[in-house]
């Protein structure tokens, strides 16, 4: 089969996996010689070929050229299915013929969900790779804001993590960087126009109005092009960045 689909690849290993809603995968471990891409000076891209991406809940990232993507939430859209399958478990009879059924039946809606975000997640990354040498992202603690109990589902359900990897590796492939921007940089404060930071500024607000310049900013995007600004000039410091 690679063969006739023109990969030239030795395969080391397969590793099957069995899911518990019954379904088989196969992981293969293959080996192939590519050419090394010539190297590229980061520093000298141009802009416009630089993009800034601010992560989110509402949106699932904003662009510095004012983009926005909606959130699919999947798993938000099947809460209501997943609760009453797992209400109806409750009243089955523990290693009953009928408990497997519904619990092989709770298990494909898992995975249907985790198939969705995936093919999401990978659609949008190779977008953003194809359309862009450089990608900048802010180096959120994911671990550390998922221990907030009232988004905690919210940011599982979005996998800014998976995104980050997706992301990275096909740069890589791809011979394009992706740069990580500290978390700790005040990207949502930090006015664009005069850089301006807004102390006051709290998580409900998100439209605001720099009390410096006066300018009016939408957060989600002033964050996106502040992370570009600061991923840029990361960039053009090579010691700086990996």
């Amino acid at each position: 089969m690679f063969q006739e689909n023109g990969i030239n690849a030795k395969i080391k290993s397969a590793t099957v996996k069995y899911h518990s809603s019954g379904q088989y995968y196969v992981s293969l471990k293959c080996e192939k010689n590519v050419q090394l891409e010539e190297e590229i000076d980061w520093s000298s891209v141009p802009d416009d070929q630089i993009i800034g991406l601010d992560l989110g809940l509402t949106h699932f990232y904003i662009d510095s050229n004012g983009k926005k993507v909606e959130n699919p939430n999947y798993l938000k859209e099947s809460l209501i299915k997943l609760a009453k399958l797992q209400r109806q478990l409750k009243n089955k009879k523990i290693g009953s013929s009928n408990y497997k059924k519904l619990q092989k039946k709770i298990a494909k809606l898992h995975l249907h969900i985790a198939n969705k975000r995936k093919d999401f997640l990978h659609k949008e990354s190779r977008k953003l790779v194809n359309e862009n040498q450089v990608i900048m992202l802010e180096d959120l603690n994911v671990k550390g804001l998922i221990k907030n109990k009232k988004l905690a589902r919210s940011i599982a359900d979005v996998s800014w993590s998976m995104f980050k990897t997706y992301i990275s590796y096909k740069a890589a492939w791809d011979n394009k960087k992706v740069v990580l921007v500290d978390r700790f940089f005040a990207s949502s404060k930090q006015c664009n126009e005069c850089h301006e930071k807004n102390t006051l500024l709290s998580l409900s607000d998100r439209f605001w109005v720099c009390p410096k310049c006066g300018t009016l900013q939408d957060r989600d995007i002033n964050a996106a092009k502040n992370i570009k600004e600061e991923g840029i000039r990361l960039l053009r410091t090579p010691s700086l960045v990996a």
